[in-house]
């Protein structure tokens, strides 16, 4: 399985990207903003067996937590309510489960063995 892991904004362009699918790339997991082109981003969503992971959907985890928890907070207060840490949990849970769900249309992800946990 060879992946690349990228860092650098504009590292894999569109000719890149050619070659590295030419040469049988199975995944790309970004981990930077923007580190392939949006020419090479085409050609990966092209390709249904190809794992394309874009910045965004890798670092999610991270992101969810940190923004949805403030947003959480910031939604409580507002209303003046509070919620159960379990209550969090599961709007965590949720939020998460529609990344994934919107990162694997062509179900790839599961080809792989890498499924969804409750």
């Amino acid at each position: 399985f060879p992946f690349i892991h990228s860092f650098i904004q504009n590292e894999i362009d569109h000719l890149a990207c050619e070659t590295l699918v030419k040469n049988g790339l199975k995944g790309l997991f970004e981990g930077a903003n923007l580190p392939t082109t949006i020419s090479a981003q085409h050609i990966l969503r092209q390709n249904p067996s190809i794992l394309y992971i874009p910045g965004k959907a890798s670092n999610a985890g991270g992101v969810v937590y940190h923004i949805g928890v403030s947003g959480f907070e910031m939604t409580q207060n507002a209303q003046k309510m509070s919620w159960s840490a379990e209550a969090v949990d599961e709007k965590l849970k949720n939020l998460m489960e529609v990344i994934y769900t919107q990162l694997d249309p062509s179900g790839v992800l599961g080809r792989i063995g890498i499924t969804r946990r409750r």
